[in-house]
């Protein structure tokens, strides 16, 4: 059911089409943007599952097949990025390579990876975020170089990714909090390092991982609003005013009477 529930809502991005979901808007953006770059329409119906999409148009059959494969790419690069932590944490190869002998061969990752899914675009972000903040970890005898903020920066990035896709995606901004917070007190705790420095390490992070993934998070709202321009399903959630700016909407440019 949830890959019609899913594969539906990337339709109605494709097509502008409003609607509400309890779901933040990034994961159902990606799917559509996936769809969009395919050239598929947007017409495939996603009525219920089992709906054989071979007998649909090129396009829309071709479309439902990227879709399918996007989220296979993103589910693949869980192997590599657990491969990658597991390395940096215990500069154990045998280690490393058996983590991502068993991510190859679950089931359970092997399933959800293979359907238009948000849960294999949410693996992908947490999996990035921990990525990057180990590999930020790694950085900490050379603070402010270019890898240091790269890490750094990509960890923010990825909290925002998680956090748009799901609200489950908090659980690794509290991983990544706890880890900043351990960090910075290891920091305060060093005699060496003056308070001006302290300082600039504090307004690195906040930077990064509060300030950044914030306007992101924003920022994935304000194209979804500006995407979705058309009358739809998600319309009687909303204020009469904020129904009033949907094209098609009974509302849309209603003059009031003097």
């Amino acid at each position: 059911w949830d890959e019609t529930h899913f594969g539906k809502m990337g339709s109605y991005y494709i097509n502008r089409t409003f609607f509400f979901d309890v779901h933040p808007p990034l994961g159902k953006m990606l799917i559509g943007l996936a769809g969009y770059l395919s050239g598929y329409d947007g017409t495939f119906p996603f009525q219920k599952p089992g709906d054989r999409y071979e007998q649909h148009n090129y396009l829309g059959m071709r479309g439902v097949r990227l879709c399918r494969l996007f989220c296979a790419f993103l589910g693949s690069c869980l192997v590599p990025f657990a491969y990658l932590t597991v390395l940096e944490l215990s500069k154990s190869l045998p280690a490393a390579l058996l983590t991502a002998f068993i991510l190859i061969f679950d089931t359970g990752c092997i399933t959800l990876s293979q359907y238009i899914l948000l849960d294999p675009i949410l693996m992908f972000f947490l999996m990035g975020a921990v990525l990057s903040m180990v590999k930020c970890n790694s950085c900490a005898d050379r603070p402010f170089s270019a890898s240091w903020w790269f890490w750094l920066s990509l960890t923010g990035v990825s909290l925002a990714g998680a956090m748009g896709v799901k609200f489950v995606g908090l659980f690794v901004v509290l991983l990544v909090g706890l880890n900043t917070i351990y960090d910075l007190w290891d920091l305060l705790g060093n005699l060496s390092l003056s308070l001006v420095m302290f300082g600039k390490h504090l307004l690195a992070r906040v930077l990064c991982l509060i300030m950044l993934p914030l306007a992101l998070y924003m920022a994935m709202f304000a194209v979804h609003f500006a995407v979705l321009n058309r009358s739809g399903p998600g319309d009687g959630f909303f204020s009469s005013a904020f129904q009033s700016q949907l094209i098609g909407n009974n509302l849309h440019n209603v003059s009031v009477p003097e």
